[in-house]
């Protein structure tokens, strides 16, 4: 491969360097972008200013170094020389810290699922393993009670069970574009009357019928994590407001209101991380998983929607959704 050849990296998004006799003679557009575009005729020393990847770009048989940041840039890079000729070197620089962050992510995912779970079963353990001792055998009001224990922290268990499975199915098929006529109007009244009789719900709106293109049972899923929510939250026996409101511009907005005590707005930006409350004990009282906002940002976002959460303290939360109306 001759040196001549690095032009061919111009139009790709890995930054690609030219180095001949330790100076850069090419830099495509990543790596002006990266580096800035003023190091090309420069020292390489002076372009990377980095002793690790400096040493292996200068070394006679090239190879790769990991180091921590550039001039300007990600916090982890993977520098890989290659020697192609005499004095000749193509430099190409990988970006690692999304694949660090991600797989940080997965850590932090796995290790918080162990936590929700092993909770509410070493409860059940601990309740079943009084249960059979001959004191409380023989007991029937503590019987009773150990047994309604045991009951909540299963359904818990399941309930999390379930909402990890709906989000692994979700992420699975989170770049497919759904595409089936879906009726929100009529679907927000269906969802709303699975809840028990007499909650307060209502559902408001300017439009009869508002056809988007989606998935039916995620987006039940959506509105039944909304009211389920709200419900959960806010004011005990309060109202619960469901609007849909078509625009002109073709979107639709759907919208889920309560008038609980809101959420303090340092809370906000963090809601629709998976597993993050912002009130532990309270949400695990109510039996939240710590899931349902994640499940509903993810599921908005294969539909092309927006997902926003706003409150005001002491006068409630409304959670809301923008989604593309389905055209002709």
């Amino acid at each position: 491969m001759a040196l001549a050849g690095v032009h061919l990296f111009e139009h790709i998004q890995t930054p690609a360097l030219g180095i001949v006799r330790g100076q850069v003679t090419f830099a495509n557009s990543a790596a002006k972008a990266l580096l800035g575009g003023h190091i090309v005729g420069q020292d390489v020393r002076i372009a990377i200013r980095n002793p690790d990847a400096i040493a292996v770009i200068l070394d006679d048989a090239g190879g790769t170094a990991r180091i921590d940041g550039l001039s300007v840039g990600g916090s982890l890079w993977e520098v890989d020389c290659h020697v192609v000729g005499p004095g000749e070197r193509l430099v190409t620089l990988y970006d690692l810290s999304v694949r660090v962050s991600t797989a940080r992510a997965h850590a932090d995912f796995v290790a918080n699922a162990s936590h929700e779970l092993r909770t509410p079963l070493a409860a059940v353990l601990g309740y079943v393993e009084t249960l059979l001792t001959p004191k409380a055998g023989t007991d029937t009001a503590t019987r009773e009670r150990f047994l309604g224990i045991i009951r909540h922290e299963a359904l818990r268990m399941q309930a999390l069970v379930e909402d990890l499975m709906s989000l692994s199915r979700i992420e699975a098929v989170k770049h497919e574009v759904p595409h089936d006529a879906v009726d929100m109007a009529a679907l927000a009244r269906e969802v709303t009357g699975e809840f028990r009789e007499g909650a307060n719900i209502a559902v408001t709106g300017n439009c009869e019928s508002a056809v988007i293109a989606g998935d039916r049972g995620q987006m039940a899923q959506v509105i039944r994590n909304l009211i389920d929510n709200a419900l959960k939250y806010g004011k005990p026996g309060g109202p619960v407001t469901v609007t849909l409101e078509a625009t002109r511009t073709g979107w639709l907005s759907v919208a889920v209101r309560d008038e609980g005590e809101g959420i303090p707005p340092e809370h906000l930006p963090r809601l629709t991380e998976r597993f993050y409350r912002a009130d532990t004990s309270r949400s695990r009282a109510a039996g939240g998983t710590g899931l349902g906002l994640s499940i509903v940002k993810h599921i908005v976002e294969r539909h092309r929607g927006r997902f926003d959460i706003t409150t005001r303290p002491g006068e409630g939360t409304t959670a809301s959704l923008m989604l593309p109306l389905r055209k002709g």
